[in-house]
C-alpha cells in the first residue's frame, strides 16, 4: 500500500460509537437548529445580566456591586468563555464535534445551577467562570461543525443559525428576567437563571441525533461514513449524485494536502501561508466587539438612564432592542448567500459608525452633569433632563438604529466568515483562536465599559465609532468573499493570494467533473450524464472502506492552483 493510502486510511481511535446507537437526523436546517442550541445559550449569558442588574433584588442581594465589581461578575463568563474556547479543539479534534458540544452543554448546565444557587458575588462569579466555559466550546465547535455538513450554496444560511439564536437567546431571557422582575424576593433572579439550564439540556439530549462531520470523519479515515453522511444530506442518499462525489474529490485531496499538518498546532496558525487567514479571522472577531454592540446588549440599562430613564422605562425600552435584533436577523440568513459576506460587512461597518456618532454628539450636546450619580446608579454621571426630550428620544432612536445595523451585518456575518476560511486541519484551532479573541475583548470592555461610562460618559461612543470606522478599512481591503464556495476552494483562493476586493469574481479550478461530451461543470451545474468523478476503488482496513485518491494529490494540487491564476488573469 502506497504512502498516499496509508494516510487516508491512518488508523485513527474512534470515539463515536455511543453517538452510533441513535438514529440519526440528515435534513441540514434541523442539524443547524440543534447545533445552533449552544447559539441560544450564548444569548441567555448576555441577558442573564442586562435584564437583572437595575434589579432592586439583585442589588440589596449583593451589596450593590460597585462599577468595578459589577465588571467583574458581567466579564466572568466571558473569562470562562475564553479558556473554554483555546482548549475546545484539543476535544473537538480528538473526540469529535458532537463530544464537544455535549461538553458544552454539560458546562452551562452546571454552571446555571451553581449561579442560580448564589449565596454571595463569589460564588456568582464561579457558577458563570463555568458556564462561560461551556459557551466557550459551544461558540468554537458549532459554527465549525454547520460549516462541515452544509452544502456550498446554502452554507451561510446554516452557519447563520447560530446568530439567530444568540439573538432569540437574548430576547427571550431579557423578557423572562422582565416578567420576573415583578417577582418581589430573590426568586426574582434566581428564576431568570434557573431556566437558563433549558437550552442546555435540549442540546444535551439533541447531539446524540447529530451525525459526526464528514470532514471530521474524513480526516480520521472513516471515509465510508463520511461519503454515506454527505450523500444523506446533499441528495437525499444518492451516493452516485455528481456533486456528492464532487465533495468527496475535494476533500480527499484537502486530506491529502494537510498530511503534513496531521499534528497541527497553534503555532501553525502564525505560519507564513496561514498568517493572511489568522490575523483576517482574529481581527474579525476583534472588530465584533470593538463595534460596540455587546456594549448594547450587557449595559443598555446605563445607556436609557443616560437618556433620562427610570427603571421601569428602562426595561421596557431596552427590551424593544432585543426585538429588533431577532427580526433584523431572520432576511440576513437568507440574503447572505445571495448578496455575499463583504457588501454586508462592508455596509454594516459604514452604518455602525454612523449611529455611534449620532448618539455620542446628541449626549454631548444635551446632557448634563449627575456627579453623584443617577437614580442611585454611580456608573451614570450624566443624563438628558426633561426638556430636552428630543434629544432623548434621538438617543434611543440612534440605539435601535444601530442594533438594525449589526444583527443582520456583523451580527451574523462574522460566525459565518470564520468558520469558513480556514480549511479542514486549521479550522477548529483557527476558529477556536479566532472566538477566543472575541471573549477576550468581551472581557475586556465588560471591565471596560462601567468604568469609561464612569468616567468619560458620552465620549466612550466617539472610542467604539472610530473602532467602527477601523473596521470598515480592514473589511474593504482585508477580508475576501467567500459566497458559494466550497470550503477546499476557499482554500483555494488563498492559496493564490488574490487581492481581497478581487475575490468575488475569483473562479478557481479544481479537479472537475465532466459531462459525456468532456465539457467540464461547476458545483451548481444541473447534469445528467457524469465522467471522472469517480471516488476510485473501494479498499478496506479494519472494517473500514475508504476510497482512493484517482491521482497524485500533491501534483493536482499545484496544477489547480497554477490554473486559478490563469483564470484571474483573463
Amino acid at each position: 500500500m502506497s504512502v498516499k493510502d496509508k494516510f487516508l486510511l491512518r488508523n485513527v481511535e474512534y470515539h463515536g460509537r455511543l453517538y452510533d446507537k441513535f438514529p440519526k437526523i440528515y435534513n441540514v436546517y434541523a442539524i443547524g437548529m440543534v447545533a445552533c442550541i449552544s447559539g441560544l445559550m450564548f444569548g441567555f449569558d448576555i441577558s442573564s445580566m442586562s435584564s437583572m442588574i437595575g434589579t432592586h433584588y439583585y442589588q440589596e442581594f449583593f451589596g450593590r456591586p460597585s462599577s468595578t465589581a459589577q465588571g467583574g461578575i458581567t466579564a466572568s463568563m466571558a473569562g470562562g468563555s475564553l479558556l473554554g474556547s483555546i482548549v475546545s479543539p484539543n476535544f473537538s479534534d480528538a473526540f469529535g464535534r458532537r463530544f464537544s458540544l455535549h461538553l458544552c452543554a454539560a458546562l452551562w448546565i452546571i454552571g446555571s445551577i451553581i449561579q442560580c444557587a448564589s449565596q454571595n458575588q463569589g460564588m456568582l462569579i464561579a457558577g458563570r467562570v463555568i458556564s462561560g466555559m461551556g459557551i466557550g466550546f459551544g461558540s468554537s465547535v458549532a459554527p465549525v461543525y454547520c460549516s462541515e455538513v452544509a452544502p456550498p450554496k446554502i452554507r451561510g444560511t446554516i452557519c447563520g443559525l447560530f446568530q439567530f439564536s444568540v439573538t432569540l437567546g437574548i430576547m427571550i431571557l431579557f423578557y423572562i428576567g422582565f416578567g420576573c422582575h415583578y417577582i418581589n424576593s430573590t426568586a426574582s433572579f434566581r428564576v431568570t437563571w434557573g431556566l437558563q439550564m433549558v437550552p442546555g439540556l435540549i442540546l444535551l439530549v439533541g447531539t446524540f441525533f447529530l451525525p459526526e462531520s464528514p470532514r471530521w470523519l474524513a480526516n480520521h479515515g472513516r471515509w465510508e461514513e463520511s461519503y454515506d453522511i454527505i450523500a444523506r444530506i446533499g441528495a437525499k442518499g444518492d451516493r452516485d449524485d455528481p456533486h456528492v462525489k464532487f465533495q468527496i474529490d475535494e476533500i480527499k485531496e484537502q486530506v491529502m494536502i494537510d498530511r503534513e499538518a496531521v499534528d497541527f498546532s497553534y503555532k501553525h496558525l502564525f505560519r507564513k501561508k496561514t498568517i493572511r487567514k489568522t490575523i483576517v479571522g482574529v481581527s474579525a472577531q476583534m472588530w465584533q466587539q470593538l463595534c460596540g454592540m455587546n456594549v448594547m446588549m450587557y449595559y443598555i440599562v446605563y445607556i436609557f438612564r443616560m437618556a433620562g430613564y427610570g427603571e421601569s422605562m428602562v426595561l421596557v425600552s431596552g427590551s424593544i432592542q432585543y426585538v429588533l435584533n431577532v427580526v433584523m436577523t431572520i432576511p440576513a440568513l437568507f440574503l447572505v448567500d445571495k448578496i455575499g459576506r463583504r457588501p454586508v460587512l462592508i455596509t454594516g461597518g459604514i452604518l455602525m459608525f454612523i449611529w455611534l456618532f449620532v448618539v455620542a454628539g446628541l449626549l454631548a450636546n444635551y446632557s448634563v452633569a449627575e456627579p453623584d450619580g443617577f437614580d442611585g446608579d454611580q456608573t451614570v454621571t450624566i443624563r438628558i433632563p426633561e426638556y430636552h426630550g428630543s434629544a432623548a428620544r434621538g438617543v434611543i432612536a440612534a440605539s435601535y438604529l444601530f442594533v438594525c445595523s449589526f444583527a443582520p451585518t456583523w451580527g451574523i456575518g462574522i460566525w459565518i466568515y470564520c468558520s469558513e476560511i480556514f480549511n479542514n486541519m486549521e479550522r477548529a484551532k483557527g476558529t477556536a483562536l479566532s472566538a477566543s479573541v472575541n471573549w477576550a475583548f468581551n472581557f475586556a470592555l465588560a471591565m471596560f465599559v462601567p468604568r469609561a461610562f464612569q468616567n468619560i460618559s458620552w465620549q466612550t461612543y466617539i472610542i467604539f465609532g472610530v473602532f467602527s470606522v477601523a473596521l470598515t478599512i480592514q473589511t474593504i481591503f482585508m477580508f475576501p468573499e467567500t459566497k458559494g464556495k466550497t470550503l477546499e476552494e476557499i482554500d483555494q483562493m488563498w492559496a493564490d493570494h488574490i487581492p481581497a476586493w478581487q475575490t468575488a469574481s475569483y473562479v478557481p479550478i479544481l479537479p472537475v467533473m465532466k459531462d459525456n461530451q468532456g465539457r467540464k461543470l461547476g458545483i451548481d451545474d444541473n447534469v445528467e450524464h457524469v465522467e471522472n468523478v469517480s471516488c476510485g476503488p473501494s479498499t478496506e482496513k479494519n472494517g473500514v472502506k475508504s476510497p482512493e485518491l484517482a491521482s497524485d494529490s500533491s501534483s493536482s494540487a499545484s496544477n489547480r492552483n497554477g490554473e486559478s491564476k490563469l483564470v484571474n488573469q483573463v
